[in-house]
């Protein structure tokens, strides 16, 4: 019987015992003996992003079993950061808890904030120190004011979080106003690089593709001045989508037709009686 199976309890030594078990040399999993840190990323990207899902359905059964496997994803990732000698999982747990206390004095010391907005104030307050202390470590003087966003984050996140850095430091419309001039600017522009109706001309792809960034860019200042998260409502947009399309495709069928070859105005007339349904419910 292996070490993980005598382990009475249910914490956390006993999945640091089950990791060990699978990358043992000797007794390990094959498949888990050859992976490592890329392999791995991107399974920790998608339990992730399977977390986020069973939130988004108000799943707390399967929010359970996938924050287990999230947190699996963080150990694997430290079980072989030991095997090379760098880092355990114990360093992971101390340097988190270590951020937190620091992040936190008005909790863990003498300072006081009496609201969350004073609070996330304070919290980019303390990253900014920190980027700067690290940057300064490292010898490249001062860091800058968008260094540290990870280039791996989904776009729509990106974009935010690039945009909410560069308006701490001012760089930012005053009101919305000025992000609705922009969307329309940024519309005017993907359409002066159509080619005239009619005309046999094809677009620059690669002009066309910076215009349709710049447009996508310019949507997410419009979510984050509306205080939407973007992610999430594209996110819940592609549900939506996905929903109607459905009910369109059963409405279909019901009068023994298929989706494939019926006209647009056809489908456009189930589309809006599946709208009017959802509405209705």
């Amino acid at each position: 019987m292996s070490k993980a199976q005598k382990t009475a309890d249910g914490g956390i030594g006993r999945l640091l015992d089950v990791m060990r078990c699978l990358r043992d040399p000797e007794r390990g999993c094959p498949w888990d003996l050859e992976q490592d840190f890329t392999s791995i990323a991107p399974h920790t990207i998608e339990e992730a992003y399977e977390v986020a899902q069973t939130i988004a359905d108000g799943d707390l059964e399967a929010l359970r079993e996938e924050l287990g496997d999230l947190l699996f994803q963080v150990v694997y990732h430290a079980q072989m950061a030991a095997e090379l000698g760098r880092f355990g999982f114990e360093d992971v747990v101390g340097a988190i808890s270590e951020k937190m206390i620091r992040r936190h004095p008005h909790v863990f010391g003498e300072d006081r904030i009496t609201n969350a907005q004073a609070q996330v104030r304070a919290w980019e307050t303390f990253k900014e120190a920190e980027r700067e202390e690290k940057k300064g470590g490292e010898g490249g003087g001062r860091a800058g004011a968008l260094e540290g966003i990870a280039h791996a984050l989904p776009a729509l996140l990106r974009a935010r979080k690039l945009q909410k850095r560069a308006a701490r430091i001012g760089f930012d419309w005053d009101s919305v106003d000025g992000v609705f001039a922009k969307l329309a600017e940024e519309i005017a522009e993907i359409k002066a690089e159509l080619p005239p109706a009619g005309s046999d001309k094809q677009p620059d792809s690669t002009r066309l593709s910076e215009e349709v960034g710049d447009l996508l860019f310019a949507c997410v200042n419009l979510a984050r001045h509306l205080d939407v998260e973007p992610e999430s409502a594209l996110r819940a947009a592609n549900a939506k989508f996905e929903r109607r399309f459905g009910r369109v495709e059963t409405l279909l069928a019901e009068v023994g037709l298929a989706v494939e070859g019926v006209s647009l105005e056809k489908l456009e007339e189930f589309w809006t009686q599946a709208k009017a349904e959802e509405r209705k419910a």
